[in-house]
């Protein structure tokens, strides 16, 4: 029964689908360039975020290097 139901509004939903005209169904260009920006500014936006963190671990890398050859200075 469930397995009916399902198929009956699979095919309805086809229907409403293909009832709309396909120019309507086609981005505009300013659309197009709108939805390029907004995702190239959310890329730029992660990459940013990604190189701060790499910015901090490489500090952390570096202070930790300088706290052991200091430490390696001592015991000598």
């Amino acid at each position: 029964m469930k397995r009916i139901a399902a198929c009956i509004l699979l095919l309805a939903a086809l229907s409403a689908t293909a009832s709309i005209p396909a120019q309507a169904q086609r981005t505009s260009t300013a659309e197009n360039m709108r939805r390029s920006r907004k995702e190239a500014k959310q890329q730029k936006k992660v990459l940013k975020k990604m190189s701060k963190k790499q910015r901090k671990a490489m500090k952390k890398y570096q202070k930790a290097q300088r706290k052991a050859a200091k430490a390696n200075r001592r015991t000598r």
